[in-house]
């Protein structure tokens, strides 16, 4: 049969593996993908599945039982509960057993390790309730086929001189022997995405439910908890970032409703209300890719500075940091974290409207700097604008922010400027944004590098570039010092003139 018959069947052969470790029983999938194959190796001409016979595994023929799905799903009446009651997840499932004499049970649990039972959370040898001197060995069902072994697990049991009998045991699985994801695809409706995963900001959990998963929100919350040691709030976002401070509102779901706390990001503590200021633990490598670019004694002006993510490892490195948030409660943690971290004598912390600031402190100290000779010019500038959402509209502030003489092309400043794209070409699309804004061209002079995806045709990019000397200078007019009557332009003429 042709070549695209076996990359439809290898794609659904994995598909099948893909989707079926989602699910709970999460060690089926290469017998189940054999048994899809085996189904259609005598309709296709030329398809044949040889399967070779491995130690300690034995390939099912049939669908796997019943007790196999059980061993990693809930009890089914949990279906639909939106209040957490957990006696309600307990069931008992039938398991294969071998007894065996206690001293023998670790040389045996060795020779079988890949028979024996592997599921986390559960004992896989048991006592005997009749007989004190022998222990079960709990079986792994999805590998031991209608409670009897295969010949290779037979001649094992044979030298350590074990009966090779499989017994029944009952195995009570209750509440704490689920996993979060098994118990949340129990519970909410068949068919509709569950959500397992969030982002953590020290003891909270931080969700971004969808509206079929509201329902159940309060369990969702609660199981979080219960399965993750050390968090001990849950919170769903119910707005999204669009308010001047760039926090949102949000709900507790379960647990304390304690929102001040303390997090790690590359080595250096933050201590936060996750409230009332914006931290997204998922720029924790773009923080450090871009500090990773300073050099001690470099100055980085950080337009959007937040609580400090990049101006706090900044200062660590020993550059010289302005540090800005128009946020109150953003600056005062700005200010908590700088001190917690005794580098708060090394950066200058505003609380100021981006635009106020970079037309202020940063035109004022690029201008105290940047006239020194070149010789002397050992410093490079960095400016970080982490406002994804409108910090290229901020660019413009760039046009002529100073006047006199270029500096050397080394010393220009080096802006990072934040963005978000829905574009099928988001670096194109930032770049010409970029440029709309500066009113110049940065083709062949700047560099577009992706964040992360935000969400479905969202990306959130970071675009690099030094600015153009004839955008950051406005030159004075060579007759400036003649009376006014008598100049040949004016400084406006000349703005006006760059413009077009």
């Amino acid at each position: 049969f042709s070549s695209r018959t076996l990359w439809r069947f290898g794609y659904s052969a994995r598909l099948l593996k893909t989707n079926h470790f989602r699910t709970a029983a999460s060690n089926t999938s290469f017998p189940a993908v054999w048994m899809l194959l085996a189904q259609y190796s005598g309709r296709i001409p030329g398809l044949f599945v040889v399967v070779r016979k491995n130690s300690f595994f034995t390939m099912p023929e049939t669908v796997e039982d019943k007790a196999n799905l059980e061993l990693y799903s809930p009890h089914p009446e949990v279906r639909g509960m939106t209040l957490l009651n957990r006696e309600a997840f307990k069931r008992t499932v039938v398991v294969p057993v071998l007894k065996v004499k206690k001293e023998i049970v670790n040389t045996l649990m060795k020779s079988l390790k890949h028979t024996v039972l592997q599921r986390p959370g559960l004992k896989r040898v048991v006592e005997d309730p009749e007989d004190e001197d022998s222990r079960l060995v709990i079986l792994d069902p999805h590998k031991i086929r209608e409670f009897s072994l295969g010949e290779s697990e037979q001649e094992v049991l044979k030298q350590l001189n074990v009966c090779p009998e499989v017994s029944k045991y009952n195995l009570e699985l209750t509440y704490e022997n689920f996993k979060l994801e098994e118990i949340l695809r129990a519970v909410l409706p068949e068919g509709q995405d569950v959500t397992s995963g969030f982002s953590r900001v020290g003891h909270i959990a931080h969700l971004n439910l969808r509206d079929h998963q509201l329902p159940y929100r309060h369990l969702i919350g609660q199981v979080i908890i219960d399965k993750n040691p050390g968090i001990t709030c849950v919170v769903n976002k119910i707005n999204i970032i669009d308010s001047t401070y760039r926090n949102f509102q949000m709900e507790v779901l379960a647990g304390e409703s304690k929102l001040v706390t303390k997090v790690k990001e590359n080595n250096i503590a933050y201590e936060l209300d996750f409230s009332k200021v914006y931290w997204n633990p998922r720029l924790s490598t773009e923080h450090s890719r871009i500090v990773e670019l300073l050099k001690p004694g470099d100055v980085l002006f950080d337009v959007f500075a937040g609580i400090g993510p990049f101006a706090i490892p900044a200062a660590k490195k020993k550059c010289h940091v302005f540090a800005n948030d128009l946020n109150p409660e953003s600056y005062n943690w700005l200010l908590h974290n700088c001190k917690l971290n005794k580098v708060d004598n090394k950066i200058k912390a505003f609380n100021m409207d981006g635009r106020d600031f970079l037309l202020g402190p940063v035109r004022e100290e690029l201008s105290k700097e940047l006239p020194l000779p070149k010789a002397e010019q050992k410093t490079s500038f960095h400016i970080v604008m982490n406002l994804p959402a409108l910090a290229i509209e901020f660019l413009d502030v760039f046009r002529h922010l100073l006047v006199g003489e270029p500096c050397g092309a080394a010393g220009l400043p080096t802006v990072h400027c934040y963005g978000f794209s829905k574009h099928d070409d988001p670096a194109k699309d930032i770049q010409e944004r970029a440029e709309a804004s500066l009113g110049t061209s940065l083709g062949g002079r700047c560099s577009t590098y992706l964040v992360r995806n935000v969400a479905p045709n969202k990306e959130m990019l970071c675009i690099s570039f030094q600015i153009p000397a004839d955008v950051l200078y406005k030159r004075p007019c060579p007759d400036e010092a003649k009376p006014a009557s008598k100049r040949l332009c004016t400084s406006k003429d000349f703005s006006e003139e760059k413009l077009e």
